[in-house]
């Protein structure tokens, strides 16, 4: 039996100047439900003061575990961490700058009862960024994206929004088989869903820029083509089973 009903997992790294943002919209969020929440906030070897942050909402928010690792995971090792030791019925990972506002939760929440897999969508119906992006930056991403699909996930608009809902036992199930650690990795779980038989839906959510992002399109750009090929492969020689 589950604990809580929504785990909310944070991965973190660097980020002792914006970890605040996100809790401190959990700790209102909060008071707006009458379920329980258990947030994790997964420290990835952060070399700054990102725990020491975190631990100053420990009074402030109704459960918070902080993860604390001494090697760097990745941000998709860290997501994976904070996963497989949560507690909740349902399990939602976010980004630390709240790029994403943690009360869109509510749209992804509303469809758990047909779905096991729910993901935050920024091009799907409802879906948008608040501040448009240049057409550069929109064809590259459309055009990155029609690879993914191609490669490794058909049928999903937003493969990369970090805002992503889970079933507790999909969750486990599906992060269970992950072996991409990287800003790639949300291309395989969504992959494993498929491969497993989840169903998955986009909701459609704003999504708010992070100028601070460390995100580089062309570095990340062709690291996420090369590990769609990987997850291919991987499918293809059932890996995933």
């Amino acid at each position: 039996m589950n604990d809580f009903y929504l785990s909310i997992i944070i991965p973190a790294y660097k980020e002792e100047e914006r970890i605040h943002i996100i809790l401190e919209a959990i700790a209102k969020y909060e008071k707006t439900k009458n379920f329980k929440i258990e947030t994790i906030v997964v420290a990835d070897a952060s070399p700054d003061k990102t725990v020491e942050k975190a631990k100053e909402f420990t009074d402030r928010l109704r459960s918070l575990a902080i993860i604390d690792n001494k090697v760097n995971k990745g941000k998709g090792g860290a997501v994976r961490e904070g996963i497989l030791a949560s507690h909740g019925q349902y399990v939602l990972f976010a980004d630390a700058d709240n790029s994403t506002p943690i009360e869109q939760a509510d749209k992804l929440l509303r469809y758990v009862d047909q779905y096991e897999v729910v993901i935050g969508s920024r091009y799907c119906a409802d879906g948008r960024l608040a501040v448009p992006q240049s057409f550069v930056r929109i064809m590259g991403s459309r055009g990155l994206n029609a690879i993914i699909r191609l490669l490794a996930v058909s049928g999903i608009k937003d493969t990369q929004c970090g805002f992503k809902l889970f079933e507790s036992k999909a969750a486990k199930a599906i992060f269970s088989r992950q072996t991409i650690t990287g800003f790639s990795f949300d291309i395989e779980i969504l992959a494993i869903a498929k491969k497993l038989g989840f169903k998955i839906k986009e909701a459609g959510i704003i999504w708010y820029d992070n100028p601070h992002s460390t995100v580089s399109p062309i570095k990340d750009g062709l690291r996420m083509v090369s590990d769609s090929w990987e997850v291919r492969k991987n499918i293809l020689k059932g890996v995933y089973r």
